[in-house]
């Protein structure tokens, strides 16, 4: 109300206080709101961008860090321009509005293109090398530029005093990064599973638009021009330097601290995309609880300086306390947090999010509260308000380009040369000598401040120097009941081989990322055997060529090798890491030294993209398709460049794991499939696998061929020794065509790469195996066989009949039935107790 509105009154002192804060609160309120929503739309885009870049630029560490920093190079350097600009305008907010606008558009735009941009990338690489890289990062970049100018702009329209410099800069930071905690969450839980990438990138726009309209509607009143164009601005004070160059190298530090964790936290989590939504909403939650804290009381705090510096080297030391102080107590804790929310009628996938927020909670969330808090005090030592536009953008803007520089360097060099406890440690290290930089050389900082902070310093080189380089190692699950071999940490992450099992039964396994994968059980060796080997062995036509995707173990690919007729063998391997680990496998021939096998260290979809060679065979066995951005080998985009590379009859053979994901989601995978390949089987290969083996031409059983080849020595022994000695066991295998996939299938829809729905799907049920294999087995019909006399036929029964009962068994294990499995082991011994893959399981030699 104005005073011509209502008499002027006498108010008390204590009034006057008490109304003062509830404005500053409705002032704040709606840029705040502003800032949530444009932060939440930011982090949808780049959740959604980082997926399609893997499509684009490969899934390699360097490709997808490169590509990545494309977008805080775009938001660092919209920072510093937007901020500046805002600083010569009467009326920032419009300034405000018209990014988030642009940001919807550009946002939505860069999404549909880099649907579209992996063809075009591979072929601009291939002509002009580097320079291709400019598509990407103009596809990203453009977009995160208007981006970075969002919040220095709105921190200029809010025209804060040097007094409250902090508490707006510090309040709006919070809210953008609640915002971004917001995008994380919506992105993983609701948007893509319900929407897909494209409509999610149409929800994010949404936001901006909010955004954008709730500026216009605001109508701040005009502020005061920091300076014109032309006019010459004060410069910056010695100390604001100081803060701003300390920030950077923050920034850097924060980062790398993230590297780390996201690698040493794994083990105890899951290679799905919910477990690193999680970390991530934890460490942009310790930012914005940390931030929000000290908005309120950075303007007032005495010794900014010292208090920067103590923040930012606790900070380190609690980085390294935390993960020195990982232990099995970790799992405990997520049993009981898991055990907690079932009881409380929570789903399993609510389960196991909360065994993920207890592990992210022990290991990030005190470390990033510290580094959220010291935003508004560095807002505080380094913004002037009179140019606050200028000086929020850079402080943003450098602390985001340290945190290129950090996941750079951490990730390439010292985690590959030092590990991840030593890289820390180093880390820890150098926030320890930005605190006492700060203390230093600071102003009017106490004694007691700089004692407090030398003290941190010397904790957190002692706790470095004491904490196990192999402590991570030690963790692993399996080395509790079993002994590492191997273990490497890289770039892309780490490499462990644990030696496990008892007397004949003892076999290796290998745990990328804490997780295991594949081993050389008889289990694993039989499937991976046939993976590589039943292909080249039905083909139709001569097999010259043939490409593996995923070296894992090496026995695949050995396999592969023992084929005499192959020319051309292949393989497509993303981390060095699993090469140097192949010797500690048996039964992979040794493929690693096989001067004949061509290896190349890129992700399977990125080496179809790049070359144009053809292959006879192409065979898959990537990790299970729930695995985060695995699912880019699972789609219908991807069976569609991998049919665009088949020489004429070629063969497309896709491991199908049945354990890994629900019934409804296999159907999803056998869809994507079948929609691809017009000529489609299914065979089991294992118990607990399938193979699809699809083409774009007939598919044929030639009976008299596949005896002519599996009569090959080298051939007949390798399948031999997992219990396929003879063809009509190997055509035992055989389950339906088709019409049966057809069947199975149903109308599920398909996962493609808009619609990854494999990689968002629920939680996987309790023994779904006992649900997914009756099903494809109930499909099962004699095989199609050319040339076959009845005798023939007639073995092929008798090897299906006893593989069936022995799966049967199987599944009596699984429900629990002992009397009904004791009943059909017998008869397993009876009829084939000399099968080695059957013995594997009986306790035989």
């Amino acid at each position: 109300m104005s005073s011509a509105a209502s008499p002027p009154r006498m108010r008390s002192r204590r009034a006057v206080g008490a109304e003062v804060p509830s404005r500053a609160h409705l002032q704040m309120l709606l840029p705040a709101l502003l800032m949530f929503a444009s932060g939440g739309a930011a982090l949808v885009f780049q959740v959604l961008w980082v997926k399609q870049l893997s499509l684009v630029v490969g899934v390699e560490v360097y490709a997808v860090t490169t590509a990545i920093s494309a977008f805080f190079a775009g938001l660092a350097l919209g920072g510093l321009a937007f901020g500046r600009w805002a600083d010569r305008l009467r009326r920032p907010v419009r300034l405000y509005a018209g990014l988030e606008l642009l940001v919807a558009a550009l946002g939505v735009a860069a999404s549909v293109a880099l649907a579209h941009a992996a063809g075009p990338f591979a072929r601009l690489e291939a002509g002009i090398g580097l320079a291709a890289w400019l598509l990407p990062f103009a596809l990203v970049g453009l977009p995160a530029f208007f981006m970075g100018g969002t919040l220095p702009v709105l921190v200029r329209a809010l025209k804060p005093a040097n007094d409250q410099l902090g508490r707006a800069g510090g309040g709006l930071y919070a809210a953008n990064t609640a915002g971004a905690i917001a995008g994380t969450l919506l992105a993983a839980f609701v948007l893509l599973p319900a929407l897909g990438v494209l409509g999610s990138a149409c929800a994010a726009a949404g936001l901006n638009l909010l955004a954008a309209a709730g500026a216009l509607l605001a109508r701040r009143e005009a502020v005061e021009p920091a300076a014109s164009a032309g006019q010459p601005v004060a410069p910056r004070s010695p100390a604001a330097r100081l803060a701003i160059a300390l920030y950077c190298v923050a920034g850097g530090v924060a980062l790398g601290y993230e590297v780390v964790w996201t690698q040493s936290i794994v083990q105890f989590m899951s290679t799905r995309a919910f477990a690193f939504a999680m970390v991530l909403a934890t460490y942009l939650c310790g930012l914005v609880l940390g931030s929000a804290l000290y908005a309120r009381r950075a303007d007032r705090i005495r010794d900014p300086w010292g208090l920067f510096g103590l923040l930012i080297a606790a900070a380190g030391l609690l980085a390294i306390l935390q993960v020195a102080g990982l232990g099995h107590w970790l799992v405990g804790a997520q049993t009981r947090a898991e055990a907690l929310v079932l009881g409380l009628g929570g789903s399993e996938l609510a389960g196991m999010c909360a065994r993920f927020a207890v592990a992210a909670l022990c290991v990030v969330f005190l470390p990033t509260t510290l580094l959220g808090a010291a935003f508004p005090l560095a807002l505080r030592l380094a913004v002037d308000s009179a140019h606050v536009g200028r000086d929020v953008g850079l402080v943003v803007a450098l602390n985001t380009l340290g945190g290129i520089l950090g996941v750079m360097l951490t990730g390439f060099l010292l985690v590959p040369g030092l590990g991840l406890v030593r890289s820390l440690a180093l880390l820890a290290a150098l926030a320890a000598a930005v605190g006492l930089l700060a203390v230093c050389r600071g102003q009017q900082v106490g004694k007691r401040m700089r004692l407090g902070v030398a003290l941190v310093a010397v904790a957190t080189l002692a706790a470095g120097a004491l904490t196990s380089p192999r402590h991570l190692a030690e963790l692993l699950p399996a080395a509790r009941n079993g002994q590492i071999t191997f273990y490497e940490e890289g770039r892309g992450g780490t490499v462990a081989v644990v030696e496990q099992g008892r007397g004949q039964n003892r076999f290796s396994r290998l745990y990328i990322q804490g997780v295991s994968n594949t081993g050389d059980a008889m289990p694993s060796l039989r499937y991976m055997r046939l993976q590589a080997l039943l292909p080249l062995l039905v083909h139709d036509g001569e097999p010259r060529s043939a490409l593996v995707i995923g070296f894992g173990t090496g026995i695949t690919a050995g396999a592969m090798l023992r084929y005499p007729a192959l020319r051309h063998p292949v393989v497509a391997e993303l981390l060095p890491e699993v090469l140097a680990a192949a010797p500690h496998f048996k039964g992979n021939f040794d493929a690693r030294h096989d001067p004949r096998l061509d290896i190349r260290l890129r992700d399977g979809r990125r080496e179809l993209l790049r070359s144009a060679e053809r292959y006879d065979m192409i065979t898959l066995e990537p990790p299970p398709p729930s695995a985060a951005g695995v699912v880019n080998l699972y789609s219908r985009d991807f069976y569609q460049l991998a049919a665009s590379r088949l020489e004429q009859g070629g063969i497309v053979a896709q491991w199908l794991p049945l354990p890994t994901q629900n019934e409804e989601d296999s159907r999803a995978l056998v869809r994507s499939f079948i929609d691809v390949f017009p000529h489609a089987w299914l065979w089991t290969t294992e118990f607990h696998e399938m193979l699809l083996v699809g083409s774009l031409q007939p598919l044929r059983l030639d009976v008299p061929r596949i005896r002519e080849r599996f009569a090959q020595p080298a051939v007949a022994a390798a399948l031999g020794e997992v219990g396929v000695d003879s063809p009509e066991a190997l055509l035992a295998t055989w389950v339906t065509d088709r019409a049966g996939l057809e069947s199975f299938a149903g109308d599920a829809q398909p996962v493609t790469d808009d619609q990854p729905r494999i990689e968002y799907a629920p939680w996987v049920r309790a023994r779904e195996i006992t649900r997914v294999l009756p099903a494809l087995l109930a499909l099962r019909r004699a095989p199609p066989l050319e040339g076959a006399e009845p005798s023939f036929r007639a073995a092929v029964d008798e090897h299906w009949a006893r593989l069936r009962r022995f799966y049967d068994l199987s599944l009596h294990a699984y429900r629990g039935d002992r009397q009904a499995w004791a009943r059909d082991a017998r008869q397993v011994v009876r009829d084939d107790g000399d099968n080695p893959y059957y013995r594997w399981f009986l306790g035989g030699e």
